[in-house]
């Protein structure tokens, strides 16, 4: 199993096809059949939540986050398509949307695709919806741009979750280009993590839920480590070493 999980997350970080793995990991019939699986089961989320868990008790925090960052990131898709396509006509993009919840500290706390057209504030609620106030019973407040100062989404959070206050982080004022904001620089961030795999910089993925697979992915191997470091030696070390 452990030689399962570094084949699937070397594929993940390398961007290969299945079949071009190398012949010193497991078979690509072992390794993408473990994927499929947990993909449909669902295993992928409590896996990072567990892992989300230990980052923020070594970080002193509590073990459940009572504030989160909503964002979302647009990206292009394949010309295979699939399904949840769509086109973001502010970004030029054609392709899907990653709608993103994180805690505090960058962590994801859920994930929903869509189609690239779909209006962040009106894909809140369902974002929203995917952690019951059983899982995060902490959580109060929920830190949001311009997009999430949205009717549909005062609706539902009245409705539903009466407990929780949203707050919007407007950007300043003749400002140009990315301006980092107050608490929601983490959630920036976040999305610059998952673009440092290859299989996640673009969406290669037939279903929504295989690209939200592949980020769960992304976020385990980050993870990983950050709680278990590799000290690799420099440039310059290992040429005095040789």
């Amino acid at each position: 199993m452990r030689e399962g999980i570094n084949t699937i997350l070397s594929q993940h970080r390398s961007g290969c096809q299945w079949d071009m793995l190398p012949h010193d990991l497991l078979p690509n019939s072992t390794v993408s059949d473990y994927v499929a699986q947990w993909r449909d089961a669902g295993t992928w989320s409590p896996m990072v939540a567990a892992l989300r868990t230990q980052i923020r008790v070594r970080a002193g925090r509590e073990p459940r986050p009572s504030a989160v960052c909503l964002d979302s990131q647009s990206v292009k898709t394949t010309e295979m398509g699939g399904a949840a396509r769509g086109s973001d006509g502010g970004k030029t993009i054609t392709g899907r949307t990653r709608h993103l919840r994180v805690d505090t500290l960058g962590l994801l706390v859920a994930i929903l695709i869509t189609g690239a057209g779909v209006d962040d504030g009106g894909a809140a609620p369902p974002r929203l919806a995917k952690r019951s106030p059983d899982h995060l019973p902490r959580l109060v407040r929920i830190v949001g741009d311009r997009k999430d100062h949205h009717p549909t989404l005062h609706a539902w959070m009245a409705a539903n979750r009466p407990h929780w206050c949203i707050e919007v982080k407007p950007r300043p004022e003749g400002a140009k280009g990315f301006t980092p904001l107050e608490q929601r620089w983490v959630v920036e961030r976040t999305n610059a993590w998952n673009g440092r795999s290859r299989r996640t910089r673009q969406d290669y993925e037939r279903k929504p839920a295989s690209r939200a697979a592949m980020i769960h992915m992304s976020q385990i191997h980050l993870r990983l480590n950050r709680l278990a470091p590799r000290h690799c030696p420099t440039f310059h070390s290992r040429q005095a070493a040789a």
